[in-house]
């Protein structure tokens, strides 16, 4: 860890040659936060209404399937787009151009006349949304002192669940507000944008790499790929792990497996929803705090064999307690891991697309693992045993595949906590 020494000033912080503005930090780590939680709840509101779309539109359920499809296949290029863009121009502008394009979009979509205008919407939705999760993660990392990475890291990250579960209370408002009202009302993330602008300065570490550099123009990216090739295929195999061991355990679950499997009332599938999303939250934060101790490869790799003895409760019980149980467990181990992803990415990134890399590797793999639902969906009908040894198989599987990769990583490069 890097050595640290309190500067004069109670407001202020010294480590590693820099200081550091604690209220500031203080704000950045909220923007980042808000701009998370409203940008996933945002999409996980389209995810809960998609059934109300297709009556709306008087299509089958299935064209309008296509609409998260498309955002994920178009997060890459915001990834891409994004994160050269902040590492050419700055975090913050990009920043705050990002968190108000899919605010727009979001109420755009509540006004789409027909299907074909919804679905070029959501595509654009997904540009701006793999572009706000490395930009923000590049502004948080740079702008916070080393010794509050990894809770920063957490406190990032815990804004997903945070996202699904206010996407979750806002869905109770469907009967009175509609679709189309729920939209409009998700669009009120443009506040994140707002907060920004008011109280949120550029990042220092850009600053001060800018002032070093002869050119205005953004490192070339090919250069950096080409010296870094393990890095990069390491990285979006990781990212690929990651994505496969968290959509393996949410995509199917709530819906399919608890309600058509198991049988639950969707009272009680939404009080297990809130659970364990309270307890994916919690271990974010819990696993990115003890990254600062045991090093983040460490952190992860604990998370990741953690979730494995917890997969045979999660999976296999019948009783609405146990099933409750295990998703907590589970949960908490997998948003536990994901907690320490964004100080992770962003510590192993080359300084110079510290925008680009993180964003890019993390819906790369993103992309790769979008097949999730619909894989284990055909080997749940090939084995004809429902849903629960292929749920444990997919989450086990990622889970072991994180882990090998932790520590393969960690053998090579030896313990890391902060750049």
């Amino acid at each position: 860890m890097t050595g640290q020494a309190m500067a004069p000033s109670s407001g202020s912080i010294r480590e590693g040659g820099y200081e550091y503005d604690l209220t500031t930090a203080r704000h950045v780590v909220i923007a980042s936060l808000l701009a998370w939680l409203l940008d996933a709840c945002d999409f996980f509101i389209v995810l809960f209404t998609l059934d109300d779309v297709a009556r709306s539109f008087h299509v089958p359920l299935e064209s309008v399937l296509l609409a998260p499809t498309l955002t994920l296949l178009t997060r890459p290029v915001g990834a891409f787009v994004c994160g050269r863009a902040a590492d050419r121009y700055g975090r913050k502008p990009v920043m705050i151009t990002t968190i108000t394009v899919y605010s727009l979009i979001e109420v755009l979509s509540a006004f789409s006349p027909n299907l074909t205008v919804f679905l070029i919407l959501r595509a654009l939705f997904g540009i701006a949304l793999g572009g706000e999760w490395g930009v923000g993660t590049s502004l948080i990392m740079e702008s916070v002192p080393p010794s509050w990475r990894g809770a920063a890291s957490g406190i990032l990250q815990a804004g997903y669940p945070a996202g699904y579960l206010l996407a979750s209370l806002v869905f109770l408002m469907l009967p009175v507000m509609g679709w189309r009202g729920l939209f409009v009302l998700g669009g009120s993330a443009l506040v994140a944008a707002v907060y920004i602008w008011l109280r949120v300065p550029e990042s220092p570490e850009w600053l001060r790499t800018r002032q070093k550099q002869t050119s205005t123009r953004a490192p070339a990216l090919w250069p950096v790929i080409r010296d870094n090739v393990g890095l990069c295929l390491f990285a979006v195999a990781l990212m690929t792990a990651f994505n496969f061991m968290s959509h393996g355990s949410q995509d199917l679950y709530p819906k399919i497996f608890l309600g058509l499997e198991r049988g639950l009332s969707h009272p009680t599938i939404t009080l297990v929803v809130v659970l364990y999303n309270i307890a994916a939250i919690v271990g974010g934060l819990f696993f990115g705090m003890l990254s600062q101790k045991i090093g983040r490869q460490y952190s992860i790799a604990l998370a990741a064999l953690l979730t494995l003895p917890f997969l045979p409760i999660w999976a296999l019980s019948h009783s609405v307690v146990w099933l409750a149980a295990g998703a907590v467990c589970v949960q908490f181990c997998v948003q536990g891991a994901w907690g320490v992803v964004p100080a992770y990415l962003s510590e192993l990134s080359p300084v110079s697309v510290r925008a680009t890399f993180p964003g890019l590797a993390y819906q790369c793999g993103n992309l790769i693992a979008a097949s999730n639902a619909l894989l284990q969906t055909r080997m749940a009908s090939l084995f004809g045993k429902g849903l629960a040894p292929v749920l444990m198989l997919t989450v086990g599987g990622a889970s072991l595949v994180v882990l090998t990769l932790i520590l393969l990583n960690a053998r090579l490069h030896g313990r890391q906590t902060s750049a």
